[in-house]
């Protein structure tokens, strides 16, 4: 059985699309017979307070230099330099966005991360990454090496019953539902997805939006957004919601509305076509990758108006909605699962044990 240690800062159970991600690799290194140790790590990355930087530091450096360690995005991108070079067992690091490509940073900070997570790139034996976007970027912009970086996609559960492609789950007795999964937090487009709502008043919808809380301040902005456009009666925020309630969301939902900013992946694109639902949202990052062009239609990013005219056709016209749903549920069955995601992991590691990096 082959050995692993396998480190994320934070609570493993956090409801985001990377820690889903690392937590269902775990897992399927475990269910493949790998012996993958969980190396859990203070959780204030990426901006580690001075305590969790040094336990970070001293536990990433007693790791034994014959056991390949798997290094979280966050301490990819935020580790010094300095003592993830004093670590001697061989690094296999998971970016699924570079931290220099996240929303609200100054110029300083962005430039920040960029040499420290361009250094730290430099160290690693291999690196793992959700989608051909990132590949593309760690290559072109952090000189990776190509034959270090393995694409390896997210898994998707298929739903336990099979996704109905019809024009709209409600029928003809309710408005369609639109309805979006994300964090609440600015890249996610949550805003813009509201004000695009509110330029389609003449047409019947409803809306939720679902999703952990991770900025507070965005979470304030979004209910004063929704009650200053007059929103209160036709979208619900719904916040964090249980699995099952996710599940039934996505069972009721007629589209799946997503006005991103920015993504390295996206689970909950890949989430949509296993449940049949068409899909709406930006031409930013990764999405033209995973949005398949018959499953969705893609807005530029930021434009509150351009969203709406993407999403308008899908809530007026049933034939064109089963369509677009059609070929999202003939996608949702081609999805990889989790077992094939850690199956590439997994011949990363063996190539980092074989010493061939």
């Amino acid at each position: 059985m082959s050995r692993a240690v396998f480190a994320v800062p934070g609570d493993l159970h956090t409801v985001t699309g990377g820690y889903i991600y690392e937590r269902n690799l775990l897992e399927g290194l475990r269910d493949l017979g790998r012996d993958v140790a969980h190396l859990a790590l203070g959780g204030s990355f990426p901006e580690p307070t001075p305590a969790d930087l040094a336990e970070a530091a001293t536990a990433l450096a007693a790791v034994d230099r014959e056991v390949p360690l798997i290094l979280d995005g966050f301490l990819v991108g935020a580790m010094p330099t300095a003592a993830l070079a004093k670590v001697a067992a061989p690094m296999v690091g998971i970016v699924h966005h570079p931290l220099a490509h996240e929303e609200g940073l100054d110029d300083a900070r962005r430039a920040h991360l960029y040499r420290n997570e361009r250094d730290n790139l430099a160290l690693l034996r291999g690196v793992l990454v959700p989608s051909p976007h990132t590949a593309r970027i760690l290559i072109g912009e952090y000189g990776v090496p190509a034959h270090r970086v393995t694409v390896a996609r997210p898994g998707t559960e298929p739903p336990a019953a099979t996704p109905d492609p019809s024009p709209g789950r409600a029928g003809d007795v309710a408005p369609p539902l639109v309805l979006a999964i994300g964090i609440q937090h600015p890249r996610k487009g949550h805003d813009v997805l509201l004000r695009a709502l509110a330029h389609l008043a003449d047409v019947p919808w409803r809306a939720v939006i679902a999703g952990t809380p991770h900025d507070a301040e965005y979470v304030a902005e979004l209910r004063r957004l929704t009650a200053r456009l007059g929103l209160q009666s036709r979208v619900r925020l719904a916040g964090a919601v249980s699995s099952a309630e996710r599940d039934r969301l996505y069972r009721a939902a007629d589209v799946f509305a997503l006005a991103t900013r920015y993504e390295g992946y996206g689970l909950v694109f890949d989430e949509a076509l296993a449940y049949g639902l068409p899909i709406v949202s930006c031409r930013t990052g990764a999405v033209p990758d995973t949005v398949p062009p018959d499953a969705g239609v893609l807005a530029p990013s930021d434009d509150p108006a351009a969203f709406a005219d993407a999403l308008r056709p899908l809530l007026v016209d049933h034939a064109h909605r089963a369509r677009l749903a059609a070929a999202a549920a003939r996608a949702g069955t081609r999805l990889p699962t989790w077992r094939d995601t850690a199956a590439v992991a997994a011949g990363v590691l063996d190539t980092v044990i074989d010493g061939d990096a």
